[in-house]
């Protein structure tokens, strides 16, 4: 789900830098691999362990509940009957409970990659037109959307460490 929305998102940024019209004059043209370039963006890697541990303590509070439920169960069979029933509402409401928290975990970690996708995705858009600009380019398209390019007009390396070179300035990262 996450290769998807990625893939979504990197379309709709090859086509907000796609829109200039090449002009007349010849200008240089580049490409960049943007899927290997978020893979390898630092900023990336560091988000992805932080959303990992995030899941981590999601998964632990879950464990938590699952075992709690259990625990009530085991004391439901050395109940009699009239206690048993309410000890069965209580077990369907702590089920309803955790029920709620994995949807609401799960949209919670989703909504946090979406964000963390589109910033990044803005981020490398902002570099890559500032890098065309300095540089020279009249169009940087994807290598999605490439047949064949020189590799020498892969400017991929180039882009990943302008953009770690820029984290690491702004996170104090070394």
């Amino acid at each position: 789900m996450i290769k998807i929305l990625t893939a979504i998102l990197i379309s709709i940024f090859l086509f907000s830098i796609a829109t200039p019209v090449f002009s007349e004059s010849q200008g240089k043209i580049g490409y960049i691999d943007l899927s290997r370039s978020f893979d390898e963006y630092q900023k990336t890697k560091d988000f992805d362990k932080e959303l990992e541990a995030k899941g981590d303590m999601k998964q632990k509070e879950r464990e938590q509940v699952v075992q709690e439920i259990r625990k009530m169960r085991e004391e439901l069979e050395l109940m009699n009957k009239n206690s048993r029933e309410k000890k069965e509402i209580d077990i369907e409401a702590k089920i309803k409970s955790l029920q709620d928290f994995d949807q609401e975990a799960k949209l919670d970690l989703t909504k946090d990659r979406d964000n963390m996708v589109k910033d990044i995705l803005k981020e490398m858009s902002d570099v890559i037109k500032e890098y065309g600009e300095k540089n020279g380019y009249s169009i940087i398209v994807n290598d999605r959307v490439l047949l064949y390019g020189d590799h020498g007009m892969d400017l991929t390396n180039e882009i990943i460490k302008i953009l770690n070179d820029k984290y690491k300035d702004v996170s104090g990262a070394k």
